[in-house]
């Protein structure tokens, strides 16, 4: 996939799961942002609560994930976007009392 630049964690805590990884890619044809990313929160059940993704960005883009619902996005930058991510999962995690480490 070119450059190799990964950030990833997972953390599971309250019956809930967050899972992110961000790639840097040179493979622009495939991702022309330059990242390939998931975003994911989750139950242990599997269920998704809140996912951003690029998993076909040539030909959907970025989208955004809430149950059983796809949203195409514009994506400000992938900083901007896992901010975006974070304050939406904090909603989730802030009811469960759950922290997940974060580098903020």
């Amino acid at each position: 996939m070119g450059d190799d630049r990964t950030y990833r964690y997972t953390h599971v805590e309250a019956g809930l799961v967050e899972n992110v990884v961000v790639r840097r890619t040179t493979d622009t044809e495939t991702y022309p942002s330059g990242w390939k990313y998931t975003l994911h929160l989750g139950t242990v059940q599997d269920l998704t609560l809140l996912r951003y993704d690029n998993a076909h960005e040539a030909t959907k883009g970025h989208e955004r994930h809430t149950g059983d619902d796809e949203t195409d996005v514009e994506f400000p930058g992938m900083e901007a976007l896992i901010v975006e991510f974070w304050a939406s999962a904090d909603e989730y995690w802030d009811a469960t009392d759950g922290s997940p480490p974060r580098p903020y």
